[in-house]
């Protein structure tokens, strides 16, 4: 069987200044879907996705997974955002386990035609690494609570929530 060696790196960059938001309007909604980060992934160092979305939805969406992702239990990952809503195609990013060694990942807005496969083990540290990263990141950059905004960041679980 062939080992799968490809290799994923996620970067973002947030666009929205350092003001944009704070602790007092973790309840405003439009301010918190108004932050904003480029977020690219580049797999074997090719651009697979690159995109300007809503950085606190796109969290809470990594965060709602890590928390029913277990060892014994991997639920497929779906970002979607509130601000498109035309998902025929599929969600803007998906992680899909397709057996218990191999995962891939896709996308409605890759600039890659092909659906790269990842080795399971692999792309779940990685996107748990993310979320780690990520509310790291956001927390310092914004100086915010990201704990006090979870409840009111607009979440889509599935197509049609």
């Amino acid at each position: 069987m062939n080992k799968i060696t490809n290799k994923i790196d996620f970067e973002y960059v947030f666009t929205s200044n350092k003001e944009a938001i704070s602790n007092k309007q973790r309840r405003d909604v439009p301010s918190i879907l108004a932050v904003d980060a480029l977020f690219v992934i580049k797999i074997n160092n090719k651009l697979f996705f690159k995109e300007e979305i809503a950085i606190l939805e796109f969290y809470k969406s990594l965060l709602k997974w890590t928390e029913i992702t277990t060892d014994n239990q991997l639920e497929e990952f779906h970002y979607y955002t509130i601000e498109y809503d035309e998902y025929e195609n599929g969600s803007l990013l998906s992680l899909v386990p397709y057996s218990d060694t191999q995962a891939g990942i896709k996308s409605i807005w890759s600039k890659s035609e092909s659906l790269p496969l990842f080795n399971l083990d692999y792309i779940v540290t990685m996107f748990f690494d993310l979320e780690r990263n990520l509310s790291r990141d956001i927390e310092n950059y914004f100086n915010i609570d990201l704990n006090r905004f979870i409840q009111h960041i607009p979440y889509i679980s599935r197509l049609g929530d």
